[in-house]
């Protein structure tokens, strides 16, 4: 069960309803197993959408919301979960079961999993419209087409239409309650902790594999149960790779570490990024490169102001960034042997540095990337109160960049840090792991 209360979980049930026009339905499946090989699954972590609004964690369930015709008298909020099953739960642990499942979660009502079909029948046939998630489970998809088909056959439904759910759901998600920063904060801790853990245990000759394991460690001492995102631990060259996760490369003395790492507590991620020498010490060249993405990031940091624009501190780090390089005498954004150069391109990323090649920030919550279908229309996005973001400016120039000096070649920066929007300002949850060289280099040396 959730520590977030039932009475929150009703309210963002009913947030989300009153946001649904009356007289529609919503369909939320929670999260199957996944098969990793053979016969074994994958842990299984419930989808975060049915997480929010149910905080039920067991597989093979759906959640049906139905907004009322005449107002809030009408709503309804109903489960369709897993039977008990003796034999199963042997095995596997126990299960709410249906009769259970409606007081313990606060809903409506609760039927078996294997009575959707039947009883979401009448509930289309009274809805004007239906919001669902398209386009990300084909397996879903398949089985709402067949819903909709066996409607019309029996003229429950001759007209009406599939809306989009996760705009109204996600607008909801993009706002924390005291509960969620409460989670997220503890998240941020333990990924604080794993961090410290990895520069104290970095040492030349050992393996990237090793500081994961520290992180790991670290991770689950500290109460979380898993790593929200597969942990990238990338030395030398390997961190101009941004999602590197193969972490089986050794440590040499003269290569930064780049740790990309973050814990899930409850179902609320963590996402920190921190950069340090093998040896460590940093030498001159990591030493430029370094402050001027620690600068771009204190910037983007203060940027991050309620009623600023989104975008606003990927603008101040990228001009930080720019202008350091150039500093440096590197252009930002050199040629690589070979690269085809594309005119017109639309995409936004392909018009940006070289060096410099990602986004500043993404919303953060339950998922390490959230709240992706949170917009306000075509206009910037305002950050508010209650908004978590992270702030992670790099720069990465691979060893076959040519155009780039030598010295600079193979290095790899990135520094990232968890944000919290408040009445007053920027909060950073994951303040606690260092960034600063000199403090770096004080907990590397055993301070």
């Amino acid at each position: 069960m959730t520590p977030i209360s039932l009475d929150e979980h009703r309210q963002r049930r009913g947030h989300l309803l009153r946001g649904m026009a009356p007289g529609t339905l919503a369909i939320v499946p929670g999260a199957l197993p996944a098969r990793r090989n053979g016969d074994v699954d994958y842990p299984f972590r419930q989808d975060s959408d049915f997480w929010y609004l149910t905080g039920f964690g067991e597989s093979g369930a759906t959640l049906v919301l139905r907004r009322g015709k005449d107002g809030d008298e009408g709503d309804a909020a109903i489960l369709f979960c897993q039977e008990r099953d003796a034999k199963d739960e042997l095995y596997n642990g126990e299960r709410l079961g249906p009769g259970r499942a409606a007081e313990a979660l606060g809903l409506d009502s609760a039927y078996p999993a294997s009575a959707l079909d039947e009883r979401l029948l009448p509930l289309l046939g009274a809805a004007s419209a239906i919001h669902c998630a398209l386009g990300e489970d084909a397996a879903f998809d398949q089985r709402l087409s067949g819903w909709l088909a066996q409607a019309r056959a029996q003229r429950l439904r001759p007209n009406g239409e599939v809306r989009a759910l996760k705009p109204l759901l996600h607008e909801l998600r993009l706002f924390k309650s005291a509960a969620e920063v409460e989670l997220m904060r503890r998240a941020a801790a333990i990924t604080v902790e794993g961090h410290l853990r990895a520069m104290r245990h970095c040492a030349p000759g050992g393996r990237e594999a090793d500081l994961e394991a520290e992180l790991l460690y670290a991770f689950l001492r500290g109460g979380a149960r898993s790593t929200a995102y597969p942990p990238i631990v990338a030395a030398g060259a390997n961190a101009c790779v941004l999602h590197y996760t193969a972490n089986t490369a050794t440590l040499n003395a003269e290569d930064l570490v780049l740790i990309d790492a973050g814990c899930e507590v409850e179902h609320y991620a963590a996402d920190l990024t921190r950069t340090f020498p093998v040896s460590g010490r940093f030498s001159p060249a990591q030493a430029a490169l370094y402050e001027i993405v620690l600068e771009a990031q204190r910037q983007a940091i203060a940027a991050c102001q309620p009623g600023a624009a989104f975008e606003a501190a990927d603008e101040a780090a990228l001009s930080v960034m720019v202008a350091g390089l150039e500093r440096l005498g590197i252009d930002p954004s050199p040629i690589m042997d070979g690269a085809a150069v594309e005119d017109g391109d639309a995409n936004e990323d392909a018009k940006r540095p070289t060096l410099c090649p990602h986004r500043t920030s993404h919303w953060l919550g339950l998922d390490v990337h959230d709240c992706a279908a949170a917009q306000s229309g075509d206009e910037p996005r305002t950050l508010a109160p209650g908004m978590a973001l992270t702030v992670e400016p790099g720069i990465y120039i691979p060893p076959e960049q040519e155009a780039v000096a030598a010295k600079w070649r193979g290095i790899g920066v990135r520094i990232e840090d968890d944000v919290l929007i408040t009445a007053d300002g920027p909060e950073v949850l994951t303040e606690g792991a260092p960034k600063d060289i000199t403090e770096i280099e004080r907990i590397m040396a055993g301070g």
